[in-house]
Parts: C-alpha cells; sequence; structure tokens
C-alpha cells in the first residue's frame, strides 16, 4: 500500500493524491469534522535534525486545504503534519523516514497496543484518532518532565518498555488554548534522553512551534 501511496504522489497533484486513498482523505475529512485537529498544536515541517521540509509545500498546502485547517508554510497543524503528512513524505532523517513510527511495529508495541495499530488502512478508525487516543494517554498517565516555557509548560511523557523501545509523547499547556499535542515517537533509551533534556535549558523540541 505504501508503494502506491508514493507512486501516486510522484504521478499526481498533491490534492489529487488525497482523494485516491479512501484511508487518507476521507479520514482527514473525519478527522477535520469531529475536532480532532483541534487538540493538537503546531509544529514545523523543517524538521531540526534534517535542516529542511521532510514534506513538498504543495502536498502541505494541500493536505492543510483537505483539513480546513489555516497555515502559513513550513507551520501548520502538529496532528495533520506528523501523520498524515509523515505518511507522504520520503525524505531520509537520522532515525530513518518518518513514516516509520506508524507502519513499523515499535511504537504501537511500545504503547501496548497490537503492532498494526497505527498502520492507516487497517481498522476503521482513522490514524489521528488512534494516535489522539495514544498520545492524550501517555501525557495522562506517564509524564516524566514538565519544562516552564514561557507562559507555557512543555510536557514530556515516556513509557518506559526496556529493553524494548519506548513511547514518547510530547504537548505543549497553556492557559489558553490549553494542553495540545504536538508528537509521538519510540524512543530507543529513555534515560539518556531525559539526561539530555536535564543537561540543557529548557526549548521547544521535536520540531514544536508556538
Amino acid at each position: 500500500m505504501i508503494d502506491r501511496l508514493d507512486a501516486a504522489a510522484a504521478a499526481h497533484d498533491a490534492a489529487d493524491v488525497l482523494s485516491m486513498f479512501d484511508w487518507l482523505g476521507p479520514a482527514i475529512d473525519a478527522d477535520a469534522r469531529d475536532g480532532r485537529f483541534a487538540r493538537w498544536g503546531r509544529s514545523t515541517a523543517v524538521d531540526e535534525n534534517v535542516g529542511a521540509p521532510v514534506l513538498s509545500r504543495s502536498m502541505f498546502e494541500a493536505l492543510h486545504v483537505r483539513a480546513g485547517l489555516d497555515s502559513a508554510w513550513p507551520v501548520g497543524n502538529a496532528g495533520l503534519l506528523h501523520t498524515y503528512g509523515y505518511l507522504l513524505s520520503t525524505t531520509p532523517t537520522p532515525y530513518g523516514l518518518k513514516r516509520d513510527r506508524w507502519l513499523g511495529g515499535e511504537l504501537a508495541l511500545a504503547c501496548g497496543l497490537a503492532p498494526d495499530a497505527f498502520v492507516p488502512w487497517a481498522g476503521d478508525r482513522t490514524l489521528l484518532d488512534r494516535v489522539t487516543r495514544a498520545a492524550e494517554a501517555l501525557i495522562v498517565g506517564v509524564p516524566v518532565r514538565r519544562q516552564p516555557l514561557g507562559d507555557l509548560d512543555a510536557i514530556i511523557a515516556i513509557a518506559d518498555r526496556q529493553p524494548r523501545p519506548s513511547a514518547l509523547a510530547y504537548a505543549l499547556d497553556a492557559p489558553e488554548p490549553g494542553r495540545r499535542l504536538i508528537t509521538m515517537f519510540p524512543v530507543a533509551d529513555p534515560a539518556a534522553l531525559l539526561a539530555e533534556l536535564d543537561a540543557s535549558p529548557p526549548r521547544l523540541r521535536w520540531n514544536a512551534e508556538v
């Protein structure tokens, strides 16, 4: 299925690609209708490790138009970019392709779910619905750091599954508009990551924007 998506993206207009797969465009429509994007904050498509966008501007804009969301390239809705946007990204990063977190089973297993729990074409619920519920459960259930960033707080939650990869969720919390999710991904060594966080001043991380 992912090969078909890549082939379609290479041969067709970005907006058309979103309509070619019933688990993609219609899922975005359902997420918009049910207000799921509002539970996510803002993110940039420019990856901090790569130093360049991991998604084309045309696809970035097509995604936001389909979702009915405002955006200003390269900053848009974190939920939209980190789920459907990452599925459409083929830009290599030091940690592999962004889509691997959804298509591989590591993150799902780290969340205590079946290996295919985040495969977008598996099951009846949208990818964003599944990811939102899992990320919110982590933020509420296993927060390990809360870092002040001016008038907001960053919340880092980790479900430690050592020796297997663990699940990390990241959110920003402010009086207005409240808590908003930013991202979720697997982490191989939570202790090392937390040590790195504690050794440096608090800052926005993992492509978050305000």
